[in-house]
Protein backbone atom coordinates (compact mmCIF):
# COMPACT_ATOMS: atom_id res chain seq x y z
CA UNK A 1 0.00 0.00 0.00
CA UNK A 2 1.10 3.53 -0.96
CA UNK A 3 1.81 6.05 2.04
CA UNK A 4 0.91 9.37 1.03
CA UNK A 5 0.37 12.75 2.15
CA UNK A 6 1.52 16.35 1.70
CA UNK A 7 2.88 19.26 3.97
CA UNK A 8 0.41 21.13 6.36
CA UNK A 9 0.18 23.32 8.76
CA UNK A 10 -0.63 23.06 12.73
CA UNK A 11 -1.79 26.29 12.85
CA UNK A 12 -5.65 24.97 13.56
CA UNK A 13 -4.15 22.47 16.03
CA UNK A 14 -2.41 19.09 16.23
CA UNK A 15 -5.38 17.00 15.56
CA UNK A 16 -7.56 19.11 13.37
CA UNK A 17 -4.20 18.99 11.25
CA UNK A 18 -4.18 15.18 10.77
CA UNK A 19 -8.25 15.27 10.43
CA UNK A 20 -7.44 17.33 7.67
CA UNK A 21 -5.26 15.15 6.44
CA UNK A 22 -7.89 12.33 6.15
CA UNK A 23 -10.19 14.53 4.29
CA UNK A 24 -7.62 14.72 1.70
CA UNK A 25 -7.12 11.55 1.43
CA UNK A 26 -3.56 11.10 3.12
CA UNK A 27 -1.94 8.50 5.91
CA UNK A 28 1.19 10.56 6.25
CA UNK A 29 2.12 14.47 6.43
CA UNK A 30 4.67 16.59 7.18
CA UNK A 31 4.32 20.22 9.55
CA UNK A 32 7.21 22.36 10.23
CA UNK A 33 7.68 22.52 14.08
CA UNK A 34 7.40 26.25 13.89
CA UNK A 35 7.42 29.31 11.50
CA UNK A 36 9.54 27.71 8.27
CA UNK A 37 11.24 31.65 7.79
CA UNK A 38 11.56 32.34 11.76
CA UNK A 39 12.31 31.31 15.03
CA UNK A 40 8.97 31.39 17.21
CA UNK A 41 7.13 28.50 18.08
CA UNK A 42 3.57 28.07 19.48
CA UNK A 43 3.89 26.62 23.09
CA UNK A 44 3.21 22.67 22.67
CA UNK A 45 -0.73 21.64 23.72
CA UNK A 46 0.25 17.75 24.94
CA UNK A 47 -3.09 17.03 25.01
CA UNK A 48 -3.60 17.84 21.74
CA UNK A 49 -0.36 16.35 20.92
CA UNK A 50 -1.50 13.02 22.34
CA UNK A 51 -5.23 13.36 20.13
CA UNK A 52 -3.35 13.96 16.64
CA UNK A 53 -1.45 10.70 18.45
CA UNK A 54 -4.27 8.71 18.75
CA UNK A 55 -6.08 9.63 15.84
CA UNK A 56 -3.10 8.47 13.90
CA UNK A 57 -3.07 4.88 15.26
CA UNK A 58 -6.87 4.93 15.12
CA UNK A 59 -6.25 5.42 11.93
CA UNK A 60 -3.60 3.56 10.22
CA UNK A 61 -1.27 6.81 9.59
CA UNK A 62 2.13 5.82 8.50
CA UNK A 63 5.41 8.13 10.24
CA UNK A 64 4.78 11.79 10.00
CA UNK A 65 7.32 13.78 9.46
CA UNK A 66 8.67 17.46 11.19
CA UNK A 67 10.56 19.47 9.62
CA UNK A 68 12.95 22.09 11.01
CA UNK A 69 12.56 25.58 9.50
CA UNK A 70 14.03 26.13 6.07
CA UNK A 71 16.22 29.47 7.19
CA UNK A 72 18.73 26.97 9.44
CA UNK A 73 22.54 26.83 8.41
CA UNK A 74 24.38 24.22 10.67
CA UNK A 75 27.31 24.55 8.93
CA UNK A 76 27.55 28.55 9.05
CA UNK A 77 30.68 30.00 9.65
CA UNK A 78 29.41 33.03 11.20
CA UNK A 79 29.06 31.60 15.11
CA UNK A 80 25.84 33.57 16.14
CA UNK A 81 24.31 31.64 12.82
CA UNK A 82 25.58 28.35 13.48
CA UNK A 83 24.29 28.85 17.45
CA UNK A 84 20.64 29.67 16.18
CA UNK A 85 20.05 26.56 14.38
CA UNK A 86 21.70 24.57 17.34
CA UNK A 87 19.06 26.54 19.65
CA UNK A 88 16.20 25.80 16.92
CA UNK A 89 17.00 22.07 16.54
CA UNK A 90 17.79 21.17 20.03
CA UNK A 91 14.34 22.44 20.87
CA UNK A 92 12.65 21.01 17.60
CA UNK A 93 14.07 17.58 18.95
CA UNK A 94 12.57 18.48 22.33
CA UNK A 95 9.35 18.74 21.08
CA UNK A 96 9.22 15.92 18.86
CA UNK A 97 9.78 13.89 21.92
CA UNK A 98 6.81 15.52 23.56
CA UNK A 99 4.94 15.15 20.61
CA UNK A 100 6.19 11.32 20.34
CA UNK A 101 7.41 12.24 16.21
CA UNK A 102 9.77 9.58 15.39
CA UNK A 103 11.31 11.80 12.38
CA UNK A 104 13.08 14.99 12.40
CA UNK A 105 13.92 16.67 8.80
CA UNK A 106 16.75 19.32 8.20
CA UNK A 107 18.55 20.72 5.54
CA UNK A 108 21.92 19.96 5.87
CA UNK A 109 23.08 23.59 5.10
CA UNK A 110 25.48 25.84 3.11
CA UNK A 111 29.15 26.27 3.59
CA UNK A 112 29.47 30.00 1.68
CA UNK A 113 33.15 29.63 0.81
CA UNK A 114 34.40 27.67 4.24
CA UNK A 115 34.51 24.37 2.02
CA UNK A 116 32.51 21.25 1.65
CA UNK A 117 34.56 19.29 3.98
CA UNK A 118 34.46 21.90 6.58
CA UNK A 119 30.90 22.15 6.15
CA UNK A 120 30.17 18.71 6.35
CA UNK A 121 32.42 18.80 9.32
CA UNK A 122 30.43 21.45 11.09
CA UNK A 123 26.94 19.41 10.66
CA UNK A 124 28.30 16.56 11.93
CA UNK A 125 29.42 18.41 15.29
CA UNK A 126 26.46 19.70 15.43
CA UNK A 127 24.27 16.59 15.25
CA UNK A 128 27.12 15.25 17.78
CA UNK A 129 25.80 18.03 20.15
CA UNK A 130 22.18 17.83 19.95
CA UNK A 131 22.06 13.68 19.77
CA UNK A 132 22.08 12.35 23.47
CA UNK A 133 19.17 9.91 25.25
CA UNK A 134 16.71 12.97 25.79
CA UNK A 135 15.29 11.72 22.49
CA UNK A 136 14.61 8.62 20.72
CA UNK A 137 13.76 11.05 17.54
CA UNK A 138 15.67 9.93 14.10
CA UNK A 139 16.92 12.96 12.64
CA UNK A 140 17.01 12.65 8.54
CA UNK A 141 19.36 15.13 7.01
CA UNK A 142 17.60 15.83 3.18
CA UNK A 143 19.21 14.98 0.19
CA UNK A 144 19.84 18.47 -1.90
CA UNK A 145 19.88 19.71 -4.90
CA UNK A 146 23.74 20.88 -5.16
CA UNK A 147 22.68 24.36 -5.89
CA UNK A 148 25.38 26.78 -4.47
CA UNK A 149 27.02 26.14 -1.47
CA UNK A 150 24.62 23.40 -0.36
CA UNK A 151 26.19 20.81 0.87
CA UNK A 152 24.24 17.41 0.76
CA UNK A 153 23.99 17.26 -2.96
CA UNK A 154 26.18 13.83 -3.07
CA UNK A 155 25.37 10.78 -1.66
CA UNK A 156 29.07 10.76 -0.65
CA UNK A 157 28.27 14.31 1.46
CA UNK A 158 25.20 13.15 2.86
CA UNK A 159 27.35 9.27 3.93
CA UNK A 160 30.34 11.87 5.05
CA UNK A 161 28.26 13.61 7.43
CA UNK A 162 26.66 10.36 8.93
CA UNK A 163 30.08 8.99 9.08
CA UNK A 164 30.72 11.92 11.54
CA UNK A 165 28.24 11.68 13.80
CA UNK A 166 28.84 9.03 17.24
CA UNK A 167 25.18 8.55 17.40
CA UNK A 168 24.60 7.70 14.08
CA UNK A 169 22.66 5.25 14.53
CA UNK A 170 20.49 8.06 15.22
CA UNK A 171 20.88 9.60 12.00
CA UNK A 172 18.84 8.75 8.66
CA UNK A 173 18.18 10.45 5.17
CA UNK A 174 15.19 11.27 3.65
CA UNK A 175 15.21 11.54 -0.17
CA UNK A 176 13.69 14.38 -2.05
CA UNK A 177 12.63 13.26 -5.88
CA UNK A 178 13.66 17.04 -7.09
CA UNK A 179 16.61 17.61 -5.44
CA UNK A 180 18.32 14.45 -6.56
CA UNK A 181 17.48 14.65 -9.67
CA UNK A 182 18.53 18.06 -9.98
CA UNK A 183 21.36 16.98 -8.83
CA UNK A 184 22.57 14.69 -11.38
CA UNK A 185 20.52 11.67 -10.08
CA UNK A 186 18.45 10.53 -12.87
CA UNK A 187 15.82 8.93 -10.83
CA UNK A 188 13.23 9.61 -13.57
CA UNK A 189 14.41 6.98 -16.06
CA UNK A 190 16.88 5.49 -14.04
CA UNK A 191 15.35 4.45 -10.10
CA UNK A 192 16.84 1.33 -10.21
CA UNK A 193 20.73 2.50 -10.87
CA UNK A 194 20.09 5.88 -8.31
CA UNK A 195 18.96 3.60 -5.38
CA UNK A 196 21.21 0.64 -5.83
CA UNK A 197 23.67 3.69 -5.45
CA UNK A 198 22.39 5.17 -2.47
CA UNK A 199 22.38 1.28 -1.42
CA UNK A 200 26.45 1.34 -2.13
CA UNK A 201 27.30 4.73 -0.57
CA UNK A 202 24.83 5.47 2.42
CA UNK A 203 22.65 2.11 2.59
CA UNK A 204 19.04 1.81 2.23
CA UNK A 205 18.73 1.11 5.52
CA UNK A 206 18.61 4.82 6.49
CA UNK A 207 16.17 6.01 3.71
CA UNK A 208 12.92 6.40 5.79
CA UNK A 209 10.86 8.98 4.27
CA UNK A 210 10.36 10.48 0.72
CA UNK A 211 9.56 14.01 -0.71
CA UNK A 212 7.92 12.80 -4.02
CA UNK A 213 8.27 16.22 -6.19
CA UNK A 214 8.68 16.89 -9.91
CA UNK A 215 11.54 19.19 -10.43
CA UNK A 216 10.86 22.46 -13.30
CA UNK A 217 14.43 22.17 -14.12
CA UNK A 218 16.43 19.33 -16.02
CA UNK A 219 18.26 16.80 -15.37
CA UNK A 220 21.61 17.93 -13.41
CA UNK A 221 20.27 21.56 -13.37
CA UNK A 222 21.53 21.88 -9.74
CA UNK A 223 18.07 24.35 -9.40
CA UNK A 224 15.70 23.61 -5.96
CA UNK A 225 12.46 24.31 -8.03
CA UNK A 226 9.53 21.93 -7.19
CA UNK A 227 6.60 21.52 -9.56
CA UNK A 228 3.40 19.91 -9.09
CA UNK A 229 3.37 16.19 -10.29
CA UNK A 230 3.97 15.49 -14.12
CA UNK A 231 4.25 19.17 -14.85
CA UNK A 232 7.79 19.14 -14.96
CA UNK A 233 10.96 17.34 -15.97
CA UNK A 234 10.32 14.17 -14.06
CA UNK A 235 6.95 13.71 -15.21
CA UNK A 236 4.13 11.16 -14.55
CA UNK A 237 5.86 8.26 -16.32
CA UNK A 238 9.41 8.94 -13.60
CA UNK A 239 6.95 9.04 -10.81
CA UNK A 240 4.72 6.20 -11.90
CA UNK A 241 8.43 4.55 -11.86
CA UNK A 242 9.24 5.89 -8.31
CA UNK A 243 6.29 5.19 -6.55
CA UNK A 244 6.42 1.21 -8.03
CA UNK A 245 9.50 0.83 -7.02
CA UNK A 246 10.36 -2.37 -4.83
CA UNK A 247 12.73 -0.40 -2.43
CA UNK A 248 10.25 2.60 -2.30
CA UNK A 249 6.97 1.02 -1.87
CA UNK A 250 6.81 0.45 2.15
CA UNK A 251 7.98 4.27 2.99
CA UNK A 252 6.08 7.07 3.79
CA UNK A 253 5.93 9.78 0.86
CA UNK A 254 5.39 13.33 1.43
CA UNK A 255 3.98 16.29 -1.71
CA UNK A 256 6.14 19.03 -1.32
CA UNK A 257 4.54 20.54 -4.60
CA UNK A 258 3.16 24.17 -5.35
CA UNK A 259 -0.08 24.40 -4.48
CA UNK A 260 -2.48 27.05 -2.64
CA UNK A 261 -5.65 25.49 -2.23
CA UNK A 262 -5.78 21.96 -0.18
CA UNK A 263 -8.00 20.67 -3.07
CA UNK A 264 -5.33 20.33 -5.35
CA UNK A 265 -3.44 18.18 -2.72
CA UNK A 266 -6.34 16.18 -2.76
CA UNK A 267 -6.58 15.41 -6.44
CA UNK A 268 -2.38 15.14 -6.75
CA UNK A 269 -2.85 12.29 -3.69
CA UNK A 270 -5.55 11.07 -5.51
CA UNK A 271 -3.37 11.01 -9.14
CA UNK A 272 -0.48 9.68 -7.56
CA UNK A 273 -2.87 6.42 -5.48
CA UNK A 274 -3.84 5.66 -9.13
CA UNK A 275 -0.24 5.06 -10.20
CA UNK A 276 0.08 2.15 -8.10
CA UNK A 277 0.61 -1.50 -9.42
Amino acid sequence: MLHIGCHLSPSDGLLNMAKTASSLGADTFQFFSRNPRGSKARTLDEADAGAMLAYLSGNAFAPVLVHAPYTLNPCAEKLSVAEFAEMVMRDDLARCTAMKTPFYNFHPGSHVGQGISAGIEKTAALLNRILDDSTDTTVLIETMAGQGSEIGGTFEEVKAIIDGVERNDRVGVCLDTCHVFAAGYDIANDPDGVLTAFDRIIGLDRLKFIHLNDSKFALGAHKDRHAAIGEGCIGLEGVRRIVNHPALRSLPFCLETPHEALSEYADEIALVRGMTE
